[in-house]
């Protein structure tokens, strides 16, 4: 994978920017959704894995009270440095706003957090690509924490941790998914997600002869300033007109023929569309799992195209970019399925491809995408990966 870094590699270039060697250095994957799109605030099942593509630190523990960042990815900014008694969201901290929300809600937990850290963080996911480099940035905080401070953190409450970071730091009302997928992540395992009860399986992802291609839009999604928060906003609403009565509180709760039945109570046919591609979603991510078990990837593709199809049409969240891309891969030989991941609007989509037809589909798609929308994607193949964790 280009970019990896490793844990020598990693104290080698924190001492050069802090001057003494780090303690540990740590690493913390991104994730791909296979399935399962914008299903995790509405109640229902998510089928992320996280991949070898990720965020590298490096850490040092202090003796006073001064946080000291730098990342690799933003070496113009310099050392930010940050008091630890004023662990505020300030916009001109930039990328610090992540680990500072991180640490600061594990001091409100309780934990105890009493010396500064110098911090170096270096992260091989494309900006912006919808590979969750905030989840994963804010997770790898949280393993610095827990093994810089010997804190007793059970994995799941540093998750949620995660999650509090993005919706009441940065202000992006998110689910679980991303940080889940980063924080729980297992070799060679997807993670089958209820995100209603957290209740989850490692399903062991068995593809065959065949990889899963990133594809990269090249077009930059920032989620804070994305459509995201509309979205959910209209699937809540379509849920109050649901609970006239239906005793629902969220959409996952519904299978496609309760949702049929029930349907004529959403007045508004926007909020009608994302409700449906909601249920339907959730259903296929059902399906998809029990495809993956039975071995029958032909099916689990066809779930995979269904997906794109309904975040087009129905929760339109996807676009020209996405789109061209999606359409294009269907169309190549040895493709099974392919749809877009992430929150859309941008970022990546994902193609299951038969290994012998890759070069071949990269070409494909590449041409096609670059006469039409003006500039070159970006490919990667995804290597399913572990969870944050301490490298040494």
């Amino acid at each position: 994978m280009a970019n990896e870094l490793s844990a020598a590699q990693l104290r080698v270039n924190f001492e050069e920017i802090f001057g003494q060697a780090p303690d540990h250095t740590f690493f913390s994957p991104g994730r791909i959704n296979l399935i399962g799109e914008h299903t995790d605030y509405n109640g229902g099942h998510v089928f992320p894995a996280a991949i070898s593509l990720g965020t590298y630190g490096a850490a040092r523990k202090r003796d006073d009270q001064t946080l000291r960042f730098y990342s690799a990815n933003f070496a113009d900014k310099g050392i930010i440095e940050v008091p630890l008694q004023n662990l505020a969201f300030e916009k001109e901290h930039n990328w610090t706003n992540y680990p500072k929300g991180v640490l600061h809600f594990l001091q409100a937990a309780g934990h105890v957090i009493d010396k500064g850290m110098d911090i170096y963080v270096f992260g091989n996911i494309p900006n912006g690509s919808g590979l969750s480099s905030s989840a994963s940035l804010e997770l790898l905080t949280g393993v610095v924490a827990e093994k810089l401070f010997d804190l007793k953190l059970e994995r799941l409450d540093l998750v949620k941790i995660g999650k509090q970071t993005e919706n009441e730091f940065i202000g992006v009302n998110s689910g679980i998914m991303d940080q889940f997928a980063i924080g729980m992540g297992a070799d060679e395992r997807a993670i089958y997600l209820d995100t209603n009860t957290l209740d989850y399986e490692l399903v062991p992802l068995d593809l065959k002869d065949n990889v899963v291609v990133i594809m990269n839009t090249n077009k930059r999604r920032e989620l804070a300033d994305s459509k995201y928060n509309e979205r959910r906003a209209e699937c809540e609403k379509a849920v109050e007109g649901l609970q006239e009565k239906v005793d629902i509180q969220t959409l996952g709760e519904l299978d496609e023929w309760a949702f049929d039945e029930y349907a004529y109570l959403i007045q508004d046919e926007n909020r009608l569309k994302r409700a449906r591609h909601a249920v339907l979603e959730n259903q296929r991510t059902l399906q998809a799992k029990v495809a993956l078990e039975a071995g029958d990837l032909e099916k689990f593709g066809r779930l995979m195209n269904a997906s794109h199809v309904s975040l087009e049409h129905d929760y339109e969240v996807t676009g020209l970019e996405l789109d061209t891309l999606v359409h294009t891969a269907w169309q190549q030989k040895g493709v099974l399925g392919a749809r877009m991941t992430g929150a859309g609007f941008g970022g990546c989509a994902i193609a299951l491809v038969n290994k012998d037809a890759v070069e071949d589909f990269k070409v494909a798609v590449e041409k096609t995408y670059t006469d039409l929308v003006g500039y070159a994607p970006s490919f990667y193949i995804a290597e399913v990966a572990g969870g944050s964790r301490v490298l040494d």
